[in-house]
């Protein structure tokens, strides 16, 4: 019999502003076509309810992100980013880019495969620090921005979703297994564009969270 004793990947965590502690990640959720604007600009019909997709926990960075291979049309998509906590509750938020090799993803699309290659790569989730959420705070009275060279690309209300975050929990939890430690990247506005090697991008939500990077 083989031993299958090996070391285990170490688990992606991170920062949770105002705390020494981190958040530990599973597994990466993804809305698509959350956002009636972005379905149109892409061709979608926004008629047609979102829908979800995932991402592997190893995409996930805090740093710059290099420029991938095998693309000649990387895109931005700016997220809020929901963080699980404990019994299917929202633990806390973050802004995330979803980075897309949108010609890589066509091709899926047009030969009926999977997008896990135009979605999936080192660093395709440049994601911020963690916010705790207070009793106080509303998801869809934030604001969605996001610069590239200082150029403002994407700018929305996260009031504008289909489906809201509270919404999106429970139609994930009718199918799927999801819980604490789990990320749902939300889904993007409008405005999503191209980006090339030397660009800096700045992404926020309204005053509460922020995120820069450079693709290198």
């Amino acid at each position: 019999m083989k031993n299958f004793s090996f070391k285990t990947i170490e688990k992606v965590r991170l920062s949770i502003k105002g705390s020494d502690e981190k958040f530990p990640v599973n597994h990466v959720y993804c809305v698509g076509r959350n956002y009636a604007a972005h379905a149109k600009e892409m061709g979608a019909d926004e008629r047609k309810p979102p829908f979800f997709f995932t991402k592997p926990n190893w995409t996930i960075t805090t740093d710059d992100v290099k420029y991938p291979k095998y693309t000649n049309d990387l895109q931005h998509e700016v997220e809020l980013v929901v963080a699980v906590g404990e019994d299917m509750s929202i633990f806390g938020f973050a802004v995330g880019v979803d980075l897309t090799r949108r010609d890589v993803q066509g091709i899926a699309k047009e030969s009926g495969k999977p997008w896990f290659s135009g979605k999936s790569f080192v660093g395709s989730a440049p994601i911020s620090d963690i916010i705790p959420i207070k009793d106080s705070d509303h998801l869809s009275d934030l604001e969605l921005k996001l610069k590239v060279n200082g150029e403002l690309r994407q700018s929305a209300s996260c009031s504008e979703m289909i489906w809201s975050p509270k919404e999106i929990l429970c139609e994930m939890a009718a199918d799927i297994p999801f819980g604490q430690g789990d990320l749902i990247f939300t889904g993007t506005p409008a405005g999503v564009g191209r980006i090339q090697s030397g660009d800096m991008i700045e992404a926020t939500i309204t005053d509460r969270a922020e995120l820069t990077f450079k693709i290198i």
